[in-house]
């Protein structure tokens, strides 16, 4: 029996390494689909967008190529179609130690009718180089010291008057970029200065809180900051919310 044993083992080894232990290709193969399928994430939304916003968006994570892109706008039609170039590096195993690299090609589509974690589909790369997209203009900066200095200060057991606080945000000359909110609330003034963001990172606000014996200017935190968390609202500035944990 033990011989028998013996005799069988390098036909065990021999069926392993032919069809069982999957090949470093294939494992590169499939962390190049998992790159393409977080594109696909990362684009997922109900926002309109055009072909260049989705384009410039994909271009910018770390190690994906811009091959071509169909389609006009994420609400017109189908959507906009897109198709990338992702590498991925993977081995065999125990059997086939050595680590292959590949580079391949995958399309999805970008709509509000796209379903999230859908399978980037498998496509010949397409002839040429990359798209190029033309940097965003750099954001306006957020006065806080300005706006840290002209709001006003009222001393305890004062009224805090929201017509001088809206006076106090236009001396600021904001860039037409920055959008502002004031609300009144219980005795205490909340401002919120925002810059529109791209719908997937943080965005820049600046929130403020004028009350009887105390005036505080604040930016959130980056968790807050993030697209639905709610942390750029003027209501943030009048019952701010916990820290994150």
């Amino acid at each position: 029996m033990t011989r028998r044993l013996l005799l069988l083992a390098p036909l065990l080894v021999f069926t392993v390494g032919c069809g069982v232990v999957p090949s470093a290709e294939n494992n590169a193969t499939d962390a190049a689909r998992e790159a393409a399928r977080k594109v696909a994430q990362r684009l997922y939304g109900q926002q309109p967008r055009t072909a260049e916003e989705v384009g410039r968006t994909a271009a910018g994570m770390n190690g994906v190529e811009v091959l071509r892109l169909t389609g006009t706008s994420t609400h017109d039609g189908d959507g906009i179609r897109v198709v990338v170039r992702t590498s991925g590096s993977g081995t065999g195993g125990a059997f086939a130690p050595e680590e292959a690299t590949v580079q391949r090609c995958f399309t999805f589509r970008v709509s509000p009718t796209s379903e999230w974690g859908e399978e980037p589909g498998d496509v010949d790369c397409p002839d040429g180089p990359p798209l190029s997209f033309a940097p965003l203009p750099a954001p306006p900066r957020l006065p806080y010291e300005e706006l840290r200095a002209k709001l006003p200060q009222v001393p305890a057991g004062g009224r805090v008057d929201e017509a001088e606080v809206r006076r106090a945000l236009a001396a600021l000359d904001l860039d037409p970029a920055i959008r502002t909110e004031v609300k009144a609330d219980g005795g205490r003034v909340g401002v919120l200065l925002v810059v529109k963001g791209n719908g997937f990172d943080p965005q820049d606000c600046l929130l403020a809180r004028v009350s009887p014996g105390a005036t505080d200017v604040w930016a959130p935190s980056r968790m807050q900051r993030m697209p639905g968390e709610g942390g750029c609202s003027v209501g943030n500035a009048l019952n701010p919310q916990p820290a994150p944990h």
